[in-house]
């Protein structure tokens, strides 16, 4: 089972029992409750939506429907490993340590005592956001993070991120700003869980496809190793007070500031990137690498 479906069948307990719920229904604020990312939250939050137990309003906040009814159902199941997170640290961690190369699947899923059927699941899914690479019949590839093609990135992201801003400021939706603002509050400071979408939907407000495509092709890798890996919370905080400075110039019309903030949030991913390497790349991996020799 998924972290977001026992998070999905946790809150419907509640809904439905009508348990203590937490005292905000935001993304923030549940992945507090349950101590996990806001990933697995959005996606519960979306099924239950679907599932009209929780309306989204127009502002894109979130309330029970009235009629829901407070029934006792079937607790939901201990709380599951979460066997993503785990495979995707591993691979983060033998990318920042330069063992990148193909993995062999047989090795990883028996070091884990998973199957190889959830294994491939969960690399199809780390391969969607960018963490692996799968090539037809050669299996799948860790790519080698490597810091001079990360600063190269970061100066191209710095252009088109800004110009993206440009062309997104007539298009900007006044409640979705607002959300970013309260993603990235003292209660998400401290699950460790900010709103990080704002430069996504910069990038898709532009209208421009060619600077959507370039972040596609390129961004993936390295938006997927800060969604995935555990950040401390000094840079956490870090990074949503500069969200936030972005956000809160957008929302108020004073787009040079908005776009010096945003530069100044770029280029600050390169101390981050090497604080990260220390912490998670120097201590050496438990067990028998999976990797090809």
């Amino acid at each position: 089972m998924r972290i977001s479906d026992y998070v999905k069948r946790d809150l419907e307990f509640r809904i439905r029992s009508g348990s203590d719920l937490p005292e905000k229904l935001t993304v923030g604020a549940i992945a507090q409750v349950y101590g996990v990312s806001a990933t697995p939250v959005r996606q519960a939050l979306d099924e239950l939506v679907a599932d009209d137990l929780i309306i989204r309003q127009e502002n894109g906040r979130l309330k029970l429907r009235a009629q829901t009814r407070r029934l006792p159902v079937e607790p939901p199941p201990a709380r599951p490993t979460d066997w993503e997170a785990v495979l995707a640290r591993e691979v983060i961690l033998m990318s920042l340590r330069g063992e990148g190369g193909f993995v062999r699947e047989e090795a990883m899923a028996e070091s884990h005592g998973i199957g190889r059927t959830m294994l491939r699941r969960i690399f199809s899914r780390l391969a969607g956001g960018g963490l692996l690479e799968h090539l037809p019949r050669r299996g799948w590839l860790i790519p080698t993070f490597r810091p001079e093609e990360m600063d190269a990135y970061l100066v191209v992201r710095e252009s088109l991120e800004i110009k993206a801003l440009e062309l997104a400021s007539t298009h900007l939706d006044d409640a979705e700003i607002q959300t970013m603002i309260e993603g990235n509050s003292a209660v998400a400071v401290a699950t460790a869980s900010i709103d990080n979408r704002l430069h996504a939907y910069f990038i898709e407000q532009s209208g421009n496809r060619y600077i959507s495509s370039f972040f596609e092709s390129h961004g993936r890798y390295y938006n997927a190793l800060f969604d995935y890996a555990g950040l401390g919370h000094e840079v956490v905080a870090e990074m949503a007070g500069q969200h936030l400075e972005i956000l809160t110039n957008v929302a108020n019309g004073r787009w040079s500031r908005a776009r010096r903030a945003l530069a100044h949030h770029i280029r600050s991913q390169k101390p981050v990137m090497a604080a990260m390497i220390a912490t998670l790349a120097a201590p050496s991996l438990s067990g028998a690498t999976a990797r090809e020799t």
